[in-house]
């Protein structure tokens, strides 16, 4: 049976163009993390390399079984007896890449791997343009995971706006979701932090996300803040803004069950239809 606790902690970073220093401050941070006592440690989206333009994006990706970092990381989850969860890495996955999240056990090994479903193609009101699909392959499949204390339930970034998602993983078994990501500084500040309550809330699950944060060599924005909430939608922990650090929080899951117990949104949902009603009346066309 999973242990009913364990400590949980995110590592915030503002990675850049070089995959290299990127790939020295995940393992520090996980480091940091595990020293301070975590047991599980998430990185946030894009660990690696964030980087806007095309082809030195693609100069620099590798394959998922070339790829340093996910060595890196392997290797300290190991050393540390941590389990690791890299929010994401851009794989190179024929003419695309694939946005790939990868969960990592206190061996080395890894036990679970997700590509984010749902691609950023917005316009934004700031003038900032993002087309992920011209670059990005989305997944296919949701993924809940085990580790030795809770079934984890995988997302990235944009993917916290969909709550079927979200409510699918916790259908599945998921009593912790995540988010890991790469908000702009813009659509963070208006709705990070009630999507996250929102996901934590409809499903009584702990939302667990840590974020990039501050300007980025490639020159976007990200809003940081990354966060650990409760069932209850209470922020057990954040980052206080931008700037790359770890923050840590005590998952006691009881408070998973309690919280279904109070609310049992799960138990209550069911299937219907909808029913369009036609053109109001006296409404010119």
């Amino acid at each position: 049976m999973p242990e009913p606790r364990f400590v949980a902690a995110c590592v915030q970073m503002r990675s850049g163009r070089d995959p290299a220093a990127n790939r020295d401050a995940a393992v520090a941070g996980v480091r940091e993390a595990a020293a301070r006592g975590a047991h599980y440690v998430q990185t946030p989206e894009m660990t690696a390399l964030v980087e806007r333009d095309r082809a030195r994006l693609f100069d620099r990706v590798r394959t998922q079984d070339a790829d340093e970092t996910l060595a890196a990381l392997r290797d300290t989850a190991r050393a540390t007896g941590t389990v690791v969860h890299i929010g994401s890495l851009a794989i190179r996955a024929g003419d695309r890449i694939a946005n790939r999240a990868f969960l990592i056990d206190a061996e080395g090994a890894i036990t679970a791997a997700y590509d984010k479903l749902h691609l950023f193609d917005v316009d934004l009101p700031s003038g900032e343009r993002w087309r992920e699909s011209a670059t990005y392959t989305g997944g296919a499949c949701a993924v809940v995971a085990p580790t030795p204390w809770a079934e984890i339930g995988l997302g990235i970034c944009y993917d916290v706006r969909f709550p079927a998602l979200y409510r699918a993983l916790a259908e599945a078994g998921a009593t912790v979701l995540t988010a890991p990501a790469c908000f702009t500084r813009q659509t963070g500040e208006a709705h990070w932090h009630v999507l996250h309550r929102a996901r934590a809330i409809e499903t009584g699950s702990f939302m667990i996300s840590a974020a990039q944060g501050g300007r980025h060599e490639d020159g976007r924005e990200t809003y940081g803040h990354s966060l650990i909430v409760d069932p209850w939608g209470r922020m057990l922990a954040e980052a206080g803004g931008a700037e790359p650090g770890v923050i840590l929080a005590e998952i006691d899951l009881s408070a998973v069950a309690e919280a279904r117990a109070r609310i049992p949104a799960l138990q209550h949902a069911k299937p219907f239809t909808v029913e369009r009603i036609g053109s109001a009346r006296g409404v010119r066309p």
